[in-house]
C-alpha cells in the first residue's frame, strides 16, 4: 500500500468517525424527547478502504401504528370519562345529594308525615316545599345538561380547529420529507416531526396511514375517510349557540363524511371528537330523557281524579295542563318546565290543604267531600302511587315498567354504571397507550448508556486513525528528508 493511499484511508476514517460521533452526540442530547427516533450511523467501506457514513432512522412501523391506535382510544375514553364526571356533579351534585331521586325520597317522607296528621297545616306546607325541591332538582338538572351540551359543542368546535391546524402542519412536514427524499439528504428530523404530528392527530380521530413513493404519506381515518392526501382535507363543524332538550347536535364532517361517535354508551369512543360527540348526543341526551320521564311520572302520580271528568294535573303541573301527559311517551323538555301547582302553593296564594282534600281543578275533583280535618285517604293514595309501576318510554334507556321513585333511582344507577364502565375502559386504554409507547421507545428510542458506550468505542477508533495519520506523516517526513 502506498503512503498516499494509507493517508487517504486514515483521513476517510477520521471523517467517518467524526460523523458517527456527531450522530451519537445528537442521540444523547435528544434522549428525553419522546418524539425523537434514534439515528444510526452505518459505515460502508469502498476501495481502497475509504469509508462513508449513511444515516438511518430506527423506525418500527408496526409498533408505531399500534401506538397511534392506543393513543386514539385513550384520548376518546378519557374525554368521555372526564365529561361524565363533570356531568354527574352538575346534575346530581356530590354523592347524588341534589338528585331528583333524593328529592323524591324527601317528598315521600314529608307526604307520609302529613298523612299521619292531616290537620296540621305546617306539615302540608312542608310537603309543598319538598315538592318545590323536586321541581328545582328537575329544572336545574335540565339547565345543567343543556349548558353542558352547549359547552361540549364549543369544545368540539375548538377540537376541529386544532385538527385543521395539525393537518396544515402535517402538510409542511410531509413536503419536507418528500423534498429531502428526492434530493438524497437526511430527512430524519422531518420524519420525526411528521410522526409527532400523527400522534397529535390520532388523539382527535383514529388514523390509518400508508406511504407512497418519495416517502409521501396518505392519512385516513379508521373508517376510511381521507384526512390528508397531498393536501389536508377539510374538517368542518357548525357550532350551536345553545341547546334545548331533544335538539340534535350538528355533525363533524371529514372530507364531507360525518364522524361517528361509535356504539354503546361508554365502551367505544376512539378519539377526542368521538368522545365529545358521544357526551353531547349520547350520555347527556339520555340523562335528559330520563329527567323528562321522571317529571312525567310525577305529574301522572299526583294527578287529580274525578268520576265524571278526565284526570287533571294536581300537585305537579306543566305547560299542557290541566291535561295529563300521554302514558309511556317521552315529552322533550318536560323536566325543565314542570312546576308546583299554584293552587296548592301558599307562596303563590294557593291552599296546601287541596293536596289533602282534592279540588285544585274544581269541585268535581274534591275527594274529601265531608271536609274532615283528619281525612288522609288521598295523601296515602299519592304515597302509594309513587311506588306503583307505570310505563316509561323505552328511548330513555332504562326499565320500561317501574315506579316513579324506582325510576329516579334507576336513572342514577344507569349513569353510575356507564361512568364506572367508562372509568374502567379509560384505565385499560391508558395502560395500553403507555405500554405501546414504552415498547416503541425501547425499540426506537435512545438508550443513553448504550450511546455513551458507543462514544467510547468511537474515541478509540478516532485515536487509532489519528495514530495512523501520524505514522504516515512521520514516514513522509523521513522520505522527504532522505530525498533532500
Amino acid at each position: 500500500m502506498s503512503l498516499s493511499s494509507a493517508l487517504s484511508i486514515a483521513q476517510s476514517a477520521l471523517l467517518a468517525t467524526s460523523k458517527q460521533t456527531s450522530i451519537v452526540s445528537r442521540n444523547v442530547a435528544d434522549a428525553s424527547n419522546p418524539d425523537y427516533t434514534r439515528r444510526i450511523a452505518v459505515v460502508t467501506s469502498t476501495s481502497p478502504g475509504a469509508r462513508a457514513v449513511d444515516i438511518q432512522r430506527a423506525a418500527n412501523d408496526l409498533l408505531f401504528r399500534q401506538n397511534l391506535s392506543a393513543l386514539s382510544a385513550w384520548s376518546g375514553q378519557s374525554t368521555l370519562y372526564s365529561g361524565m364526571d363533570q356531568l354527574g356533579v352538575s346534575v346530581n351534585g356530590v354523592d347524588n345529594a341534589s338528585s331528583p331521586s333524593s328529592a323524591i325520597t324527601d317528598l315521600q317522607k314529608a307526604l307520609q308525615l302529613y298523612a299521619t296528621t292531616p290537620s296540621n297545616q305546617n306539615l302540608a306546607t312542608s310537603v309543598i316545599d319538598a315538592a318545590k325541591q323536586v321541581v328545582n332538582s328537575l329544572n336545574s338538572g335540565t339547565q345543567a345538561i343543556q349548558d353542558f351540551r352547549t359547552q361540549t359543542d364549543g369544545q368540539i368546535s375548538a377540537a376541529v380547529s386544532d385538527l385543521n391546524s395539525l393537518l396544515t402542519q402535517f402538510q409542511d412536514a410531509n413536503k419536507a420529507v418528500i423534498s429531502g427524499t428526492r434530493s438524497g439528504t437526511d430527512v430524519s428530523d422531518a420524519l420525526d416531526q411528521r410522526d409527532a404530528l400523527l400522534k397529535k392527530i390520532s388523539e382527535y380521530v383514529p388514523v390509518s396511514t400508508f406511504t407512497r413513493g418519495d416517502n409521501d404519506m396518505v392519512v385516513t381515518t379508521k373508517d376510511g375517510s381521507t384526512l390528508f392526501e397531498t393536501v389536508p382535507r377539510s374538517v368542518t363543524f357548525a357550532p350551536s349557540a345553545g341547546y334545548s332538550a331533544g335538539a340534535p347536535g350538528n355533525s363533524v364532517y371529514i372530507d364531507n363524511v360525518p364522524v361517528s361517535a361509535g356504539a354503546g354508551d361508554g365502551t367505544a369512543a376512539d378519539g377526542k371528537l368521538a368522545g365529545l360527540l358521544k357526551l353531547r348526543d349520547g350520555v347527556a341526551s339520555t340523562m335528559q330523557s330520563q329527567l323528562d320521564e321522571t317529571a312525567r311520572g310525577l305529574i301522572t302520580a299526583f294527578a287529580e281524579t274525578s268520576p265524571s271528568q278526565p284526570n287533571a294535573t294536581g300537585l305537579f303541573t306543566w305547560s299542557g295542563a290541566p291535561a295529563i301527559p300521554a302514558a309511556g311517551t317521552l315529552i322533550n323538555g318536560l323536566a325543565g318546565s314542570i312546576k308546583v301547582n299554584a293552587a296548592m302553593d301558599p307562596s303563590a296564594g294557593g291552599n296546601p290543604s287541596l293536596l289533602r282534600d282534592g279540588g285544585a281543578n274544581g269541585a268535581a275533583y274534591v275527594a274529601n267531600t265531608t271536609g274532615g280535618a283528619s281525612y288522609s285517604d288521598l295523601l296515602i293514595a299519592y304515597g302509594n302511587k309513587l311506588d306503583q309501576p307505570m310505563t316509561f318510554d323505552t328511548s330513555a334507556g332504562i326499565a320500561v315498567n317501574a315506579s316513579v321513585s324506582d325510576y329516579a333511582a334507576n336513572s342514577i344507577g344507569w349513569f353510575e354504571g356507564v361512568r364506572q364502565q367508562a372509568s374502567t375502559n379509560s384505565d385499560a386504554k391508558e395502560a395500553l397507550a403507555s405500554r405501546t409507547a414504552e415498547a416503541l421507545s425501547n425499540d426506537t428510542g435512545v438508550n443513553v448508556d448504550q450511546e455513551m458506550s458507543l462514544l467510547l468505542d468511537l474515541e478509540h477508533t478516532y485515536q487509532a486513525s489519528a495514530h495512523m495519520m501520524k505514522t504516515v506523516s512521520d514516514m513522509l517526513d523521513s522520505l522527504l528528508a532522505a530525498v533532500g
